[in-house]
């Protein structure tokens, strides 16, 4: 169980950044880099790997706010959006969630703002992640009569946000 929870304190050490390959988790370690999807998928798998029990990995939406996302109130600002929702992956161990996608990763800032959460295999963080996602912006777009976006300037508008924390 110690090198358990060196593991979980080492991946959460390594900077916020996407990877080469998505669908590659691998590349958390050799890049030195990871998101909240390919750091979590790595742990579920090692978890999964070395029999250690009471470990999910979970795949939520949540409404992406400038109070639980740090830095993104000028694009969000900019483009009149109060929040944007957005996919992210965490683990619960024993029921408990732990967030390591980076060491300021506070999820009790996002908690009350969750849409959804899904629990979700470590290969599912590329595509089937991707197509949850816009699936779900696609219906909150047909829902929100205020909002003149189409899906590809709102996603867009979602990758500045992400590229903004990058930067952070």
């Amino acid at each position: 169980m110690r090198h358990w929870k060196a593991a979980i304190s080492h991946v959460q050490k390594l900077p916020y950044g996407r990877n080469s390959n998505r669908e590659n988790i691998s590349l958390v370690l050799t890049e030195q880099q990871g998101t909240c999807s390919s750091k979590h998928a790595l742990l579920k798998q090692l978890a999964d790997e070395n029999n250690i029990p009471n470990v999910q990995l979970v795949l939520a939406l949540y409404r992406m706010t400038e109070a639980n996302t740090p830095g993104i109130a000028p694009i969000l600002s900019q483009h009149a959006l109060s929040h944007l929702p957005e996919a992210h992956c965490y683990l619960k161990i024993g029921g408990v969630v732990v967030d390591i996608t980076s060491e300021e990763t506070n999820f009790k800032k996002l908690q009350k703002d969750l849409i959804s959460e899904l629990l979700i295999a470590p290969y599912q963080v590329s595509a089937f992640k991707i197509d949850y996602h816009q699936s779900y912006l696609h219906t909150w777009l047909a829902s929100e009569a205020t909002h003149p976006y189409s899906f590809k300037e709102l996603w867009a508008i979602r990758e500045l946000c992400i590229q903004q924390l990058t930067r952070s």
